[in-house]
C-alpha cells in the first residue's frame, strides 16, 4: 500500500479499535510523515518515541520511595488520563540497541486485554490515547534487531512502499519545486529505490484470527486493500484462502444467536444451508452453549427444532457435542424431546465403550 492508503487504514485502526498497527517500510518513503499528518487530521496530539535512542529508565521513570513502597515516576512522553487524545509513535522499534529495552516496549505495544488498559510496568494508559509502531525491514540493508515472532503477532503489520501518483499529490500539497516535480513526472523511476521485498512471514495463529475478527467487526477497509491487511496478521496463504470462502460464501452461516432467538426467520435459511454452512452454524451453537450453558424455554425449544432439521450424521455429531455440556444435555434429555433427540442418544451410547 502507499501513504494515503496507510493513512486510511491507520485511521480506522487508531479510531475504532485497541489494536496496535506495525508500519513496515523503507526509508524515506513516508512512515512518519503520514503518522503525522494524520494526527493533524484527527486533531489529536502527537509524542514520538525514538526507541533506539532511549534506555529502560526512559520507558518506565525513575524509582522513587514513598516510606517502604518503591514507586516509578511517570515518564515525561506518557500522557495523563486528562490531556488531549493522544497517538504515541513508537518509531525504530527494531533499533532498540539494549535488549531489555525491547523487552519492556513488549508490554506497551501488546493490545490492551478486555476491559483493561495498556501499560507499561507501574503505568496505564488511558484508551483515548493509542500506539503506532513504524519499523524498517529486516533485510540485511539496515542495522536493525529480528524481531521474536511473538512480539509480531502482536501487532498488525501493515508495509508501505513508494508510488509516484500518491508521492506528486503530497509534492503538488506541499508546493515542492516545479523543476524537481517536473523531473519526477516524466523520470518516476528516479522517485526511490525500491530495495527488497518487506514481507515478514506472518503465520496464523489464534490471536492473529482474533485481530481479524476484530478488524472486520469494527473497521471499513478499502475492499483492495483487506487481503494485504489480513495477510500482515494471518500470512498471505490463510488471508487468500479466508477471503476466496468469503466471496465464495456471500450468504454467511445462521449463527448461533439467530437459531436460538430468531427461529422463524432463519428456519428457511437453515434448512437450504449446504453442509459447510450448517458445520459452521453448528460449531458456533456449541462454542455460544459452552461459554453460556442457560438455556430459555423459547431458546431450548429452537434448539430441538434446529437438531430436528438436521441430516441423520449431523444430528448425532452435534447431539454428542451438547450432551458434554451439563445443563444442555438436562434440557434436550427431557422426555418431550425423545422423538427428536431420543435416537440420537441411543446410537451415541451403543458407541461407548
Amino acid at each position: 500500500m502507499n501513504v494515503e492508503q496507510m493513512k486510511t487504514v491507520l485511521r480506522e485502526i487508531l479510531t475504532r479499535t485497541d489494536l496496535t498497527p506495525c508500519v513496515v517500510g523503507h526509508r524515506g518513503v513516508g512512515k512518519t510523515a503520514g503518522i503525522v499528518q494524520l494526527c493533524r487530521e484527527l486533531g489529536s496530539s502527537y509524542v514520538p518515541l525514538r526507541l533506539g535512542q532511549m534506555e529502560v529508565g526512559d520507558l518506565v521513570g525513575i524509582p522513587y520511595r514513598e516510606g517502604k513502597v518503591m514507586n516509578w515516576s511517570r515518564p515525561c512522553w506518557w500522557p495523563a488520563d486528562d490531556e488531549p487524545a493522544t497517538v504515541i509513535h513508537c518509531d525504530e522499534l527494531n533499533r532498540a540497541q539494549q535488549e531489555d529495552t525491547l523487552q519492556a516496549i513488549f508490554q506497551f505495544v501488546e493490545p490492551p486485554a478486555e476491559g483493561m488498559r495498556r501499560a507499561l510496568h507501574t503505568h496505564s494508559l488511558h484508551p483515548k490515547h493509542k500506539v503506532v509502531v513504524t519499523i524498517n525491514p529486516p533485510d540485511g540493508t539496515y542495522q536493525v534487531a529480528t524481531l521474536d515472532r511473538a512480539l509480531i503477532d502482536r501487532m498488525v503489520m501493515l508495509y508501505v512502499e513508494t508510488d509516484y501518483h500518491c508521492w506528486a499529490g503530497y509534492a503538488a500539497a506541499r508546493d515542492l519545486d516545479t523543476g524537481v516535480r517536473h523531473f519526477l513526472a516524466a523520470n518516476s523511476m528516479f522517485l526511490a529505490s525500491q530495495g527488497s521485498p518487506l514481507e515478514m512471514d506472518a503465520e496464523p495463529t489464534e490471536r492473529g484470527w482474533e485481530m481479524v475478527s476484530i478488524l472486520r467487526k469494527s473497521c471499513r477497509f478499502p475492499r483492495d486493500l483487506e487481503m494485504e491487511i489480513y495477510a500482515g496478521i494471518v500470512g498471505k496463504e490463510a488471508a487468500i484462502a479466508f477471503l476466496r470462502w468469503c466471496a465464495e460464501n456471500t450468504r454467511r452461516p445462521v449463527t448461533a444467536v439467530e437459531v436460538l432467538n430468531g427461529w422463524d426467520g432463519v428456519r428457511e435459511r437453515l434448512e437450504a444451508q449446504r453442509d459447510d454452512l450448517q458445520a459452521s452454524t453448528m460449531g458456533d451453537i456449541v462454542a455460544t452453549l459452552t461459554a453460556n450453558p442457560r438455556l430459555g424455554a423459547e431458546q431450548e425449544e429452537n434448539l430441538v427444532r434446529y437438531i430436528d432439521i438436521l441430516p441423520r450424521d449431523m444430528r448425532f455429531g452435534l447431539v454428542k457435542s451438547l450432551l458434554k455440556i451439563p445443563p444442555v444435555a438436562q434440557a434436550i434429555s427431557q422426555d418431550k424431546y425423545d422423538a427428536v433427540v431420543f435416537d440420537a442418544i441411543r446410537t451415541i451410547s451403543a458407541e461407548a465403550p
